[in-house]
């Protein structure tokens, strides 16, 4: 077959078992591990470069030639330089001109340049066909076979003929291709690689900022004023006694947290009458950004678990109990079972049981390999409903260990309550506006609402 027919050739279904020969520029560390897998999976590949000469770290069954010598003998290019160094294609316009021209450069920083490398390459070489992928893709995970936790692969074009050819041979590779549509996406998609936990941000700041008030507010409460009132040094709360009052604190907060923006989601649409107006900008991060609340709070809960087993083993818990039974013993009297703090102590314990249960069943059901062989209606019901019930069992949980403390003066430091006290707030907040959601004239008309009716003509903001 000669040489002017490759690019048509490519753009037609591979209906044979031969694959195209695919032509990679650059030969750095990524170039060299994509073409490694290239050829691992039936490709022949080829090496444009500035030096013909072939390396011992170029694959031993690719072939180097010239830039132009390389691009003649393929129709996807795959140009693994970076952007800096794209001027040298210039010369080449006439040879690549129909070509297929895969992007797969990442920037420094995020929007870097004002327009995407992709449409920058699109804009030098007008006549090829720039496709943006294998940018999220590392040359580390490529060359160790550790594709798991990088398998999808964004991929964007103008061309759906390339696009497709592309997407054939990102699957061929065993990655997952994910169309995002036109070039316009390309900036989007190298942005990726550079974002830090982008929807871990939010939570992650929120529970650094909750855990540093609680902190210091246990401090004053449970150290610094007994021993100013009574001298009293209890220092050594601060390893276990106090983290095992802020993680609860934090566990239920967060949760409740969890809910609260689909509870000012649902009094927002009831006001407006409509489903088709945005949510505050505020209000749409949150809400994308429960998933991640859920997760933190769970790990507080957690930590909170283990703190509170090892509870018995404590000096301090240990001297106590001792010096309980020491007085019973002296005084020749032993303290009959208060059936009533029994009853609090175990339901106390049976919500908190039940209630970590819950937590870490939405916790599994949040995984993707879980949640993706669930249904809609199942995966509502376990984040929505059951989600609802580990609140109530959490919050109960609270109340219950609280028992009758919430009334008596001496559980008040300083005229500041219990630290667990102020946790409530926001859970039963939550739990009243959701009862009152769920009466019949408010849950119908939202209802109707979320099935796209409007109950008042829509204005513009």
């Amino acid at each position: 077959m000669n040489k002017n027919s490759s690019n048509k050739m490519a753009l037609a279904p591979n209906t044979s078992n031969k694959r195209e020969t695919v032509c990679i520029f650059g030969t750095g560390d990524f170039g060299r591990a994509l073409g490694h897998k290239m050829i691992q999976s039936g490709y022949p590949v080829v090496f444009g470069s500035r030096s013909a000469q072939t390396s011992s770290l170029i694959p031993k069954d690719a072939e180097v030639l010239s830039h132009a010598e390389a691009a003649q003998k393929a129709a996807v290019i795959i140009i693994a330089i970076q952007r800096q160094h794209y001027n040298f294609l210039t010369p080449l316009a006439e040879i690549l001109h129909g070509k297929v021209l895969v992007d797969v450069s990442n920037n420094l920083k995020i929007n870097q340049y004002p327009e995407s490398n992709a449409e920058y390459l699109a804009q030098l070489v007008p006549g090829a066909k720039v496709v943006k992928a294998f940018n999220t893709v590392s040359a580390w995970a490529l060359q160790s076979g550790t594709l798991d936790a990088s398998r999808q692969v964004f991929v964007c074009g103008d061309d759906m003929e390339a696009k497709q050819m592309v997407m054939d041979i990102v699957r061929a590779l065993g990655l997952t291709p994910l169309d995002k549509g036109s070039l316009l996406a390309a900036q989007e998609i190298e942005n990726y690689p550079l974002q830090l936990f982008p929807m871990w941000k939010f939570p992650i700041l929120l529970s650094l900022g909750l855990t540093t008030f609680f902190f210091f507010y246990c401090l004053i409460r449970d150290i610094i004023y007994p021993y100013v009132y009574e001298n009293k040094d209890f220092s050594f709360f601060l390893a276990i006694s106090i983290p095992n009052r802020i993680c609860p604190i934090l566990a239920l907060i967060l949760l409740a947290l969890v809910y609260l923006p689909g509870v000012l989601a649902a009094i927002i649409q009831l006001y407006r009458g409509t489903k088709y107006r945005r949510f505050p900008d505020w209000l749409d991060k949150w809400m994308l950004c429960r998933k991640q609340l859920g997760l933190v709070a769970l790990a507080f809960a957690s930590l909170h678990v283990l703190y509170t087993l090892v509870i018995p083993i404590r000096s301090f818990v240990r001297w106590r109990i001792s010096g309980r039974i020491v007085s019973q013993a002296l005084n020749n009297k032993t303290e009959p079972l208060n059936t009533t703090n029994a009853w609090l102590s175990d339901s106390y314990l049976a919500l908190g049981i039940l209630g970590f249960f819950l937590f870490v069943l939405l916790g599994i059901t949040s995984l993707p390999s879980v949640s993706n062989n669930v249904n809609w209606r199942e995966f509502r019901f376990v984040q929505s409903k059951l989600g609802y019930l580990t609140l109530i069992l959490c919050t109960a949980h609270t109340l219950v260990y609280g028992g009758n403390r919430f009334l008596s003066p001496s559980s008040y430091r300083w005229y500041l309550p219990n630290a667990y006290m102020l946790s409530l707030i926001v859970p039963c907040i939550v739990l009243v506006v959701k009862f009152v959601l769920i009466f019949p004239c408010l849950d119908k008309p939202l209802t109707q609402i979320r099935q796209g009716w409007e109950r008042k003509p829509q204005y513009s903001e």
